[in-house]
């Protein structure tokens, strides 16, 4: 509280400005603010500097909106595109972590100390058991009864019996609560009890009753798997007999196929094998390939040797004419010179000569010759 001077004197000029108020209780502040009690609250504060509508430091820069005033979508929205990159961001970093590969099947990751002292992990911690001896305490003597001082002076009263409480009349409308209670409490619980009989028996009934329906269904249930199983049975016998009809018919129809394809072919496999050769006698395909190359080779090599021996008889027949005619000659000259008559001409004796000689010298030779490898040669 402010003591002021009176207010008119402030007309006049001659003091400073001061305020005063009338004296009051100070409110008792609670620690918390009722849930109905909002920030917009009405209260009044004795001083500016607790007041919540004092806006304080540079108003210059500062952007105020009413209460009333909706957000810019523009700016909700760009909040929720960083709150989505964001997310995609830690989800991005989540996935490129590197992690363990999937356990197998049958195993499972387990946690692994990877400090550098390892430490026994257990699920029950260990427990010693430990005594020692302490010296003897002596018993502490008993707290003597608390009496309070008195205060005060002692009085005293005289009561006479039934001037306060007559317990004959003051204990029977107690009594006649507690027997109607009572009786009524007993009631209850007979009805009760009865009521209890009446729902075991009616549980036992409906037991009796769900056991019987559980049999009876449990005797339809087998008698359905029974029709099923041989249902299942017949159906599968039936299908077995069906592919056994299936496949002897198959094996009848190859077999009168195969039948009618192989009828023929036999023989033309045996005729095919005969006109390629594979099919031969023993004797003359011996003939063939041993005796007669051997043949060919040996009258081949006994007409080479005529041929030669022939060469060779012409060759000496040749020599021989010529020594013959060159004898000739100087004799046919040496005789012109002698008797200078006519003497016949070189050329009939060339002729004459040879012919002559191939037919004297140059035996025929026989094919059985050849074959024996008789040469003709003299």
């Amino acid at each position: 509280m402010t003591t002021v001077l009176p207010q008119k004197q402030e007309q006049h000029g001659g003091g400073t400005y001061t305020f005063s108020s009338r004296p009051r209780a100070v409110q008792q502040r609670k620690k918390y603010r009722d849930a109905g009690q909002g920030q917009d609250a009405t209260s009044l504060y004795g001083n500016i500097m607790y007041d919540r509508r004092i806006v304080r430091g540079n108003t210059y820069a500062q952007h105020t909106l009413p209460a009333s005033a909706q957000p810019d979508p523009i700016d909700i929205q760009r909040q929720q595109e960083a709150r989505r990159r964001a997310i995609a961001r830690k989800r991005a970093k989540e996935q490129l972590r590197p992690r363990s590969p999937e356990a197998v099947e049958g195993r499972k990751h387990i946690d692994v100390q990877t400090e550098l002292y390892l430490e026994e992990l257990t699920d029950r911690v260990e427990e010693a058991d430990v005594e020692t001896q302490t010296d003897t305490f002596l018993d502490r003597p008993p707290s003597p009864l608390f009496i309070p001082a008195k205060t005060g002076k002692d009085v005293a009263t005289q009561i006479y019996e039934g001037d306060l409480f007559d317990f004959d009349i003051e204990v029977k409308p107690i009594l006649e609560v507690l027997v109607g209670k009572t009786i009524e409490q007993a009631l209850l619980e007979v009805m009760e009890e009865e009521e209890l009989e009446n729902l075991r028996a009616q549980q036992r009934e409906f037991e009796e009753l769900r056991n019987a329906e559980l049999v009876e269904t449990q005797r339809l249930e087998e008698q359905e798997r029974r029709h099923r199983e041989e249902k299942e049975r017949r159906m599968k016998q039936q299908r077995e007999v069906l592919r056994k009809e299936k496949e002897t018919a198959e094996k009848i129809a190859a077999r009168a196929f195969a039948q009618s394809y192989l009828a023929d072919l036999i023989p033309s496999v045996f005729g095919t094998l005969a006109d390629n050769g594979y099919f031969f006698d023993p004797v003359e395909r011996d003939v063939e390939s041993g005796f007669m190359p051997w043949l060919m080779e040996t009258v081949e090599k006994a007409i080479d040797k005529s041929v030669m021996g022939r060469t060779m008889v012409d060759v000496l027949i040749r020599e021989v004419v010529a020594q013959r005619m060159e004898s000739f000659e100087a004799l046919q000259r040496s005789i012109q010179e002698m008797s200078g008559g006519a003497a016949p001409t070189v050329s009939q004796t060339v002729v004459e000569a040879p012919a002559f000689i191939a037919e004297a010298a140059i035996p025929e030779v026989t094919p059985a010759e050849a074959a024996a490898g008789i040469t003709g040669a003299p």
